[in-house]
């Protein structure tokens, strides 16, 4: 096994490289504007809080097919991509897998949350129409009061676009390797009081690996009215996609070998899923100081999937409709900004595991597990911010949030195996009713050291309620789960500020300890009782050279260990200090940007980025690794002609072997391949504006 010695010079080298090669934009720095802290426009350069935003230029650029692309300009995101569309997220944490773990991160469109509380799924983000936002904003680490169970370690905000003030209108073809093509269609337009746009983008790739690709559709209408009195906002938000899936491949270091990186093990994988979201933001100035917004929604998601990462090919159908209200007053004076609401949801939700080839005793064929729950959440909030005419800024909220969930099992009680099995793997429980109590607060404090240069303290404690499959969906015996909501304590020291608006900083080190972390252990029962460790520094960078050059760096170094000892399943129980398995040290990206528009005679801007990921562990043991890689892609892009423009991105440009998620599992190394060097072009007409 390395020694901790050893890893330290491994991710030490890259990160002074870093420093030292920062990118960025050919273009001033942008304000700091935020809306995902407290649901309105704000500038939040003073707010003691970590938080990160990508605005529609940077995504215009990166244009890209999968989201881990745009969220390496995040410092401390690392969305680890799978097959297809398919990701895990890690924010401020490790990569955290099992039934329920993607509950620790709140994952949103226009703030409202994709899946319903207590059935996140760990792909959720390809239900977000990210390729077409209007701007992407994250919170790193525990959220702000407006938001309740899942923002642990935080939020990603996908913002969709407004509208246009003049008729914008573009359309969009794109063609890449394996047979990748994708059309987006943008319009916009405000006419009198009404705004409206419409985003729609279709997607078919043939996939890298043999029996995989995918056929991807989203679309986005909004529409918003500006009366007297009136403000609404409605937003119809869809996501289908369809795909066929390809599994680890096994063997160390497998994605090395050229034949077997291509091969898929898993050929009749697949995953079905779609969703809508409807919503209405109504807003009522109630006098000058005092502003009404009531936001009924509907949310719709279904997914059909082969769980190809288990051997015996169970299918999981899962499906939920909820029907939520946020009501918040806004009240803004000359010394505060201060936000009170209510926010109610309902769910009703099914899921359904079954098996059509027979694999053993402990995995029968029929069904495993059927059954519907009815979840309710209702939550109190208040969060205030001070705007005192002095360099001291405070800031601090509290929430109080209940969860029920009411559990129907619709298939016979007990386990599903016959009178052959040793150790049936599955186990339905008994109809019950499971509730959850949980309080969340936060506090902190900025000081303007200048007009551009602010320094803040924060303390947040945050908690996630249990996932209905971590109650639910119980093995080898477990009649229920007593488990307990997961909670988290947070301090972190951030400095943030502008060098003559051309440079822009912020740097962040943070402490975190997480109690009653939800696991599975040795006998895989779903029980409460861990305790881990999370500490690290973030740091971001934006410098503007000159008008033509930019540099820019998002770079992150953490810590994440277990903190008592615990049997963990695949561990024997001694894993105290050990490093959380898929948490890398150190990651990040960097950029040099160059805007050759002179040269070009149009607007014309280039971008060189360099992706770095440390090794890190693949087990609790720590006694398998993944040595880590460095990337480097190239992007161009040029207007033609007044309506036409084009792009060029070159991906993994020096061809580099590596994987872009490492596991190790059933007693082998476990890998999702990187690609390949591959090319995309775009052409782009514009119609309007």
């Amino acid at each position: 096994m390395p020694s901790r010695h050893r890893r330290r010079l491994n991710y030490l080298v890259p990160a002074s490289l870093l420093l030292l090669a920062l990118p960025a934009r050919a273009e001033p720095v942008e304000e700091n504007v935020l809306v995902t802290a407290s649901r309105v426009q704000e500038d939040a350069l003073k707010m003691p809080l970590s938080w990160s935003t990508v605005n529609a230029a940077t995504l215009a650029l990166v244009d890209p097919v999968h989201i881990n692309e745009i969220m390496q300009r995040v410092p401390g995101a690392w969305i680890s991509r799978g097959n297809g569309q398919e990701s895990i997220i890690a924010l401020r944490s490790p990569v955290l897998t099992g039934s329920g773990s993607c509950g620790a991160f709140f994952s949103a469109a226009d703030g409202i949350s994709l899946r319903a509380p207590g059935f996140c799924n760990v792909n959720q983000l390809f239900d977000a129409n990210f390729e077409q936002a209007g701007r992407i904003e994250v919170i790193r680490g525990p959220a702000t009061a407006l938001y309740g169970s899942s923002a642990m370690h935080g939020v990603i905000n996908i913002i969709s676009a407004a509208p246009t003030e003049q008729l914008d209108s573009l359309l969009s073809l794109e063609g890449g390797p394996y047979d990748y093509y994708r059309a987006k269609y943008r319009y916009s337009d405000t006419i009198g009081r009404h705004g409206i746009s419409v985003s729609a983008n279709a997607t078919t790739d043939g996939g890298y690996k043999d029996d995989s690709g995918y056929d991807q559709q989203k679309a986005i209408v909004r529409h918003d009215y500006s009366g007297q009195r009136w403000h609404i906002q409605t937003v119809l938000d869809s996501a289908n996609l369809k795909q066929d899936t390809a599994g680890y491949i096994a063997g160390y270091k497998a994605y090395r070998d050229g034949d077997l990186s291509k091969s898929n093990p898993n050929p009749d994988a697949y995953r079905d899923a779609w969703s809508v979201r409807l919503y209405s933001a109504a807003s009522l100035a109630l006098d000058d100081n005092n502003t009404l917004t009531v936001t009924p929604y509907l949310r719709a998601n279904d997914m059909e999937f082969l769980q190809h990462f288990l051997a015996w090919q169970p299918v999981e159908k899962n499906a939920h409709d909820s029907l939520g209200l946020r009501t918040t007053v806004n009240t803004d004076t000359s010394t505060l900004h201060w936000v009170n609401g209510i926010d109610l949801e309902y769910t009703d939700a099914t899921l359904k595991e079954t098996q059509d080839e027979a694999f053993g005793p402990n995995q029968p064929v029929g069904v495993h597990y059927d059954y519907q729950v009815d979840a309710s959440v209702a939550a109190l909030y208040s969060q205030l911010r001070t705007q005192f005419a002095s360099p001291w800024e405070f800031d601090a909220g509290v929430r109080f949030e209940y969860t029920n969930y009411d559990y129907h099992n619709r298939t016979d009680d007990g386990a599903p195996c016959g009178p052959d099995a040793s150790a049936c793997r599955f186990y339905r429980p008994a109809d019950r009713e499971d509730d959850f109590s949980d309080w969340s607060f936060n506090t902190g404090v900025s000081y303007s050291l200048t007009e551009d240069h602010i320094v803040y303290l924060r303390y947040a404690h945050g908690f996630r309620a249990p996932q209905a499959a971590e109650l639910y969906r119980l093995q080898s015996g477990q009649e229920s789960a007593d488990l307990d909501s997961e909670k988290i304590d947070n301090v972190e020291l951030g400095l943030r500020g502008y060098w003559q608006r051309s440079t822009r900083y912020d740097v962040a080190v943070y402490y975190m300890n997480k109690d009653d972390v939800i696991f599975q252990d040795a006998d895989r029962q779903n029980v409460s009782g861990a305790q881990t460790n999370h500490y690290g520094a973030e740091l971001s960078v934006d410098f503007l050279l000159s008008e033509q050059w930019s540099l820019g760096l998002d770079a992150n170094y953490a810590s994440h260990t277990y903190d008592n000892h615990i049997e963990l399943l695949g561990s024997d129980g001694d894993i105290k200090g050990n490093d959380i398995d898929t948490s890398p040290r150190a990651f990040g990206s960097a950029r040099l940007g160059w805007d050759f528009s002179t040269l070009a005679g149009r607007d014309s801007r280039a971008e060189l980025e360099w992706v770095y990921m440390d090794s890190y562990y693949l087990e609790p043991e720590n006694e398998h690794q993944y040595n880590g890689h460095s990337l480097l892609n190239l992007r161009l892009t040029s207007a033609l002609t007044r309506r036409w423009s084009a792009g060029l991105r070159l991906t993994n440009l020096l061809d580099v072997e590596y994987a872009e998620r490492a596991d190790y599992g059933f007693g082998e190394y476990r890998y999702f391949v990187g690609q390949p060097r591959g090319a995309y072009v775009q052409v782009s007409y514009q119609f309007g504006g």
